[in-house]
């Protein structure tokens, strides 16, 4: 499976083009909506969030609420199009002061530099994090695949602003806890500490960034593979956490932890029931050992930096007049942590996906669910 996504921050639509998601799963909109709808949310939003109320229409792909096997498109409409269309527009003369004060941290003016543009706006707008509403619709259909399959995504903030969750309920109570948390935290009290800390931030005209950890349970042993450097399923989900705007580091179980800890404190020993197969009793390798998914749930820790865009802007230098100046500012959050979590948890469905049809896969869903069930009888001494 493969996609793109395609669309400027003010510019009519963001579109994505997947192939390869196989015929005959049956195809939820509401969940997708659904998922759009959580990306917009968590407290320390910016005013954009009170425009847009995204929602996806399909293009091509689907007929009848199921997937055909051919390539499906998904677009997400720009309520706030309606402001931008001159300054925006596809063709006719410029409107509107161009940019000329890129933001620290942001693409603004490297992407200037090796584009060749005089105006920041021409990188801003796909730079823009407003891109990611269109990964989290390919990763919700992800989620949607990988349920055929039993395989559930699901994650919480643990960090921001330094403000770190100190418990973590029972796995089984995670969906009701997160249901309540206006930042998908699972540590009522130091929530209540993570507000406090954005209000601060934001009167000071700050911005905050965290640490997210994402899950994934019901993933069977041998996804991915050590043959090839790009075929190795922590390397491929690295790369798709690290691309998410903002993100500044990733750790897979242990993480960087396993720096403190001696070997026969680091893995996890072999175990072997005739009900249970395979198993171990921890999980430090967080899922992974050499490139596959061991059987054990996957765990991904990601970190976002701070939002670059403040509304005290640090200094800069002006590409025009080449003068020190502040830079631009934006409308934009006090702090998205919440919302890259989501987008995280639909990159991380899209590897897994892809992982589940490369092993598994075929042009339909039964035959894939047969190759599935297949496997799982050999993993139980069944067959070979």
């Amino acid at each position: 499976m493969r996609y793109l996504t395609a669309g400027e921050s003010h510019g009519p639509s963001l579109t994505a083009i997947i192939e390869g998601m196989p015929s005959g799963l049956t195809i939820s909109k509401t969940e997708i909506d659904s998922e759009l709808a959580r990306r917009q949310q968590g407290y320390g939003r910016g005013g954009r969030m009170k425009i847009e109320r995204d929602k996806v229409d399909f293009l091509s792909g689907v007929r009848f609420g199921q997937t055909l096997g051919s390539p499906i498109t998904m677009r997400i409409q720009n309520k706030d199009w309606d402001n931008w269309q001159d300054r925006m527009a596809a063709f006719g003369p410029p409107t509107g002061d161009p940019i000329t004060q890129p933001r620290p941290g942001h693409a603004d003016l490297v992407g200037t530099l090796a584009y060749r543009r005089s105006d920041v706006r021409d990188i801003l707008e796909r730079a823009s994090a407003r891109e990611t509403a269109a990964r989290v619709a390919v990763g919700a259909l992800a989620k949607q695949l990988l349920g055929a399959f039993d395989i559930k995504i699901t994650g919480h903030v643990v960090d921001i602003g330094g403000v770190s969750s100190q418990q973590c309920p029972a796995v089984d109570q995670w969906a009701e806890v997160l249901s309540r948390s206006q930042l998908s935290c699972l540590d009522p009290r130091a929530e209540q500490q993570m507000i406090e800390a954005i209000d601060q931030a934001k009167l000071q005209g700050d911005t905050l960034g965290g640490i997210f950890e994402i899950s994934a349970f019901g993933l069977p042993p041998g996804l991915g593979s050590h043959v090839q450097w790009d075929r190795k399923l922590d390397g491929q989900l690295a790369q798709a956490v690290m691309s998410i705007q903002g993100i500044k580091g990733i750790e897979i179980g242990m993480g960087f932890a396993y720096a403190h800890h001696k070997g026969s404190q680091a893995h996890d020993e072999i175990f072997l029931t005739p009900d249970a197969g395979y198993y171990r009793h921890t999980n430090h390798a967080g899922g992974i050992e050499g490139g596959y998914s061991n059987g054990e749930p996957l765990t991904v820790r990601a970190v976002m930096k701070p939002i670059p865009t403040l509304m005290r802007p640090l200094q800069t230098v002006d590409i025009a007049t080449k003068a020190q100046v502040q830079a631009s500012t934006e409308r934009s959050d006090v702090c998205a942590v919440p919302a890259a979590l989501v987008v995280g948890e639909a990159v991380v469905a899209i590897t897994i996906a892809c992982a589940m049809l490369q092993k598994f896969g075929c042009y339909s869903l039964p035959e894939m669910l047969e190759n599935y069930r297949q496997y799982k009888n050999y993993l139980r001494g069944e067959s070979t």
